[in-house]
């Protein structure tokens, strides 16, 4: 907690000391009322009091209530808007730090807890901030307040409550040391329940296509089965709260007016009156001490949530990314899309064995260099090094001759169109996904799809360039995502484009019209293109063919199909000789 209280403005530090002007204005109004109720004790019992004397004593009563009410509304505005603002500037900063991360990071979390943290934990923060801000300050100032004025009429009365009291703090304490790790089990469970919700959903149509409905329908019941179970334990362990708690105040209750008796009874008979005024107080007075400490077990109630929320939410907020930004922001004067590996291995953290060994090559400007390999070989981990998905291992990847890890984030990734072996579209138009964070310029876009094979289908499409492209691109087909993908880095104008294996989804003619496109309309561009398909890359200025993440060949097609094995058993598992050979 005291790790959000650093985070809060000046303004919000200003917002709690009014709320707590107004807390200590209820408080003392609240503690008011009783004293009204015993002036009125004594007019009403003692000989000759005055009716006139009641009603203004009724009335200021009455202030009094209303003040009470009047700072309650003001003080609770005032926290909810405060909780507000924090959780906005939290959701924020939270998504702010995973947009730094790197992969590495990221599944570290995994996407169901990130997306957990944002959502339920901040939330529960704010519903913390709203109830609690007001609580756990008045209750201890209304118990001590209550208290000073309880000991200065008799000390049997104040016992009885004092040890009230102390029953309620021990319990309390029993079950916040019983249900903070059922808390933190919970949340653990939460991010089950998302990620197998989100794992069904994204996958329906496979789950529908294998009739592996209740196959999925079992893997969600055991998750819910667990999250159901430790949320019972918790919530079975805070019913049996609410009736120890009736128990001590009608307990207390009875105390007070038993205690009440005796001494009324033992007292002079001009001294009853008072006595008798003096309990009706007290016990107005013993069950606002009570009551503050049933909010303060309500507040407590929410306690081990928050403690765990918090906890994950600053869990993302203090993780320092891997990736960090160097310096430099403009390439070297005449240098440019020049792509050098050298001597780059690379082993993904906490991996022992290495996926890349020292692999070397050079990209120059407005080459295509492809890489091949069979699955697991290495490619895509290779290709993912350029942006800085991840950092190598050893060696350097090198940029127009600057290290990747020298230049900003920012100035590294202006450089490159890159289009990722899932094309990944947003909700949103087709010239949203095409610009994606840049200006919308209509004519730029339409020739970026012109490139990418996409005009076709996009002006058959239900207003054209402005129609909606659901999340995930699902109202389009898998080729069509792909090509509008390539759309998005071609509208980059970069020096360099990285294709993830990027034409899978295509059909031979398309992948053939979209690579003489490119190569026509983006000459003098490097190009980096990782496939399988030998059709795709066999026009390559340099193929590199990667097996078990070491370099077996670097050639162009011919030059391969004579000295490379990897290559050729490639080759012939796709195409023909009389194919190879034409």
């Amino acid at each position: 907690m005291l790790k959000i209280l650093k985070r809060l403005k000046s303004r919000e530090w200003l917002m709690i000391l009014v709320i707590l002007v107004f807390i200590v204005l209820q408080v003392w109004l609240t503690l008011r009322v009783p004293r009204y109720m015993q002036e009125i004790t004594l007019i009403v019992t003692t000989p000759g009091g005055v009716l006139r004397d009641v009603w203004v004593q009724g009335g200021m009563m009455l202030l009094a209530t209303l003040g009470v009410v009047a700072t309650q509304v003001v003080g609770s505005y005032l926290s909810a808007k405060l909780a507000a603002s924090v959780s906005y500037r939290l959701r924020r900063d939270v998504f702010t730090r995973v947009e730094s991360f790197s992969m590495e990071e990221i599944n570290g979390f995994s996407t169901a807890s990130l997306i957990t943290r944002t959502t339920n934990d901040v939330t529960a923060v704010q519903q913390f901030i709203v109830m609690g801000i007001n609580v756990i300050v008045q209750a201890p100032i209304m118990a001590v307040w209550a208290v000073s004025r309880m000991s200065a009429m008799d000390m049997s009365w104040t016992i009885l409550t004092g040890g009230m009291a102390a029953a309620i703090v021990i319990m309390i304490a029993s079950l916040f040391m019983y249900v903070l790790p059922k808390f933190r089990r919970i949340q653990e469970l939460t991010d089950n329940v998302n990620r197998v919700t989100r794992e069904n959903l994204s996958g329906i149509r496979v789950v529908r296509a294998y009739n592996a409905e209740k196959f999925q329908e079992a893997k969600f019941e055991e998750v819910n089965d667990n999250f159901t179970a430790n949320n019972l334990s918790v919530f079975r362990a805070f019913q049996i709260m609410n009736p120890i708690m009736r128990m001590i105040m009608m307990g207390l209750g009875i105390g007070i007016f038993w205690i009440g008796a005796f001494l009324i009874d033992a007292a002079a008979p001009y001294a009853r009156h008072e006595i008798f005024a003096n309990m009706v107080v007290f016990q107005q007075y013993a069950t606002q001490v009570i009551m503050s400490f049933m909010m303060l077990t309500m507040v407590f109630m929410m306690m081990p949530r928050v403690v765990v929320s918090i906890k994950r939410v600053n869990e993302v907020l203090e993780t320092q990314p891997t990736i960090t930004d160097g310096t430099v922001t403009v390439s070297p004067e005449g240098v440019l899309g020049e792509v050098e590996f050298k001597n780059v291995s690379f082993k993904y953290p906490d991996a022992e064995e290495y996926v890349l060994h020292n692999i070397s090559f050079k990209a120059h400007k407005g080459e295509t260099v492809a890489f091949i390999g069979s699955t697991g070989s290495g490619k895509s981990t290779l290709i993912n090094l350029v942006p800085r998905f991840y950092d190598a291992t050893e060696g350097q990847v090198l940029i127009d001759g600057v290290d990747v890890k020298e230049y900003t984030q920012e100035a590294l990734r202006d450089k490159l169109g890159y289009v990722p072996q899932r094309a990944v579209m947003f909700t949103g138009s087709v010239s949203l996904n095409v610009a994606f964070g840049r200006d919308e310029e209509l004519d730029r876009i339409k020739k970026a799809v012109e490139i990418a094979q996409g005009q076709e289908f996009v002006e058959k499409m239900h207003d054209t360039y402005d129609a909606l492209i659901s999340q995930g691109g699902t109202n389009v087909s898998g080729g069509q995502r792909q090509r509008l993908a390539i759309a998005r880095a071609v509208y980059r104008q970069p020096e360099i484009y990285i294709f993830d294996d990027s034409f899978s989804a295509l059909d031979y003619r398309t992948d053939r019209a979209l690579r003489s496109a490119l190569k026509r309309e983006t000459h003098g561009t490097t190009n980096l293109i990782v496939a399988q398909r030998i059709g795709t890359i066999r026009d390559a200025d340099r193929i590199v063919v990667l097996d078990e993440g070491k370099v077996v060949g670097i050639g162009t097609h011919d030059e391969l199909m004579v000295s490379c094995e990897v290559y050729q058993e490639i080759a012939y598992s796709q195409l023909s000789k009389e194919e190879l050979g034409a």
